[in-house]
């Protein structure tokens, strides 16, 4: 008989919330302050080319325990440029990044929300692993194609409401992405906004918090699993542990880094 398993996040956790936000500005150093305090997770993609971008610089402190990534060098619509301008605006951003934070900044959001299914493989060639649009799904689900993640919605977008769904939420393996600016914050006043879903959204003992890339990372590792022509044997070869579910029990297993496990 069979042996079926479920994947689950990190620790056995059922879902994940991811925050995402563009361009670099002022306001990402009171929305770190806010996630930081209530232990969620951002990633921030920067334009390491534009003037008066004022966190590159600190851009390492700021952001430690979130993500940094990509969001071109100049902010272009990617669309509207050839191949060739492509590639350069995002080896340069990610060359720039990653000489600020230390680390391969591998992922991205589309400046203005501009992308065809022309420009996917040079986001590859480019050493690009996802990257995210600007349009709202409204589900908590993970994408297709992640060079194509789209969000489940926008911070305007009946956020709190949202929250409040996503934490009834029984589905294995959900993901609730919330995308903006944070000037935005500062422009519409509404500051109590995203702090009043933070902390309603905070130590959720389902919920995993993560940047974009570590659940880009969790579910590539997720999907290396090798299992046993009948399920009872599963061999991690990924760096990183992995976690199932199985299903005729409920039993959460992990499944350490190069490690094979018995699931009977």
């Amino acid at each position: 008989m069979y042996i079926y398993s479920n994947f689950v996040f990190p620790e056995g956790r059922a879902k994940a919330l991811t925050m995402s936000y563009d361009d670099g500005v002022e306001e990402d150093r009171r929305l770190v302050e806010i996630f930081n305090q209530h232990g969620l997770k951002g990633t921030f993609h920067l334009n390491s080319g534009r003037q008066g971008v004022s966190t590159l610089a600190e851009a390492k402190v700021l952001y430690q325990g979130h993500e940094v990534s990509c969001h071109s060098k100049n902010h272009p619509t990617l669309e509207r440029i050839p191949g060739g301008g492509i590639l350069n605006q995002m080896l340069e951003d990610r060359l720039a990044l990653e000489r600020l934070v230390g680390y391969p900044v591998r992922g991205m959001s589309y400046p203005n929300g501009g992308y065809n299914s022309e420009i996917l493989p040079i986001l590859a060639s480019a050493g690009i692993v996802y990257s995210r649009t600007t349009i709202s799904t409204g589900k908590y689900s993970l994408p297709d194609n992640w060079l194509v993640w789209h969000p489940t919605c926008h911070h305007n977008d009946d956020l709190l409401a949202r929250g409040e769904r996503f934490k009834q939420l029984h589905s294995l393996f959900s993901v609730f992405y919330v995308w903006g600016h944070s000037y935005e914050f500062a422009r519409q006043n509404t500051w109590a906004l995203i702090e009043n879903f933070c902390q309603n959204m905070a130590n959720l003992p389902d919920v995993w918090y993560a940047s974009n890339i570590e659940i880009y990372d969790y579910v590539m590792a997720a999907r290396r699993l090798e299992f046993s022509a009948d399920g009872s044997l599963v061999h991690n070869p990924s760096a990183l542990p992995v976690w199932l579910k199985l299903s005729a029990s409920g039993e959460t297993k992990d499944i350490p880094s190069g490690q094979t496990v018995s699931l009977a």
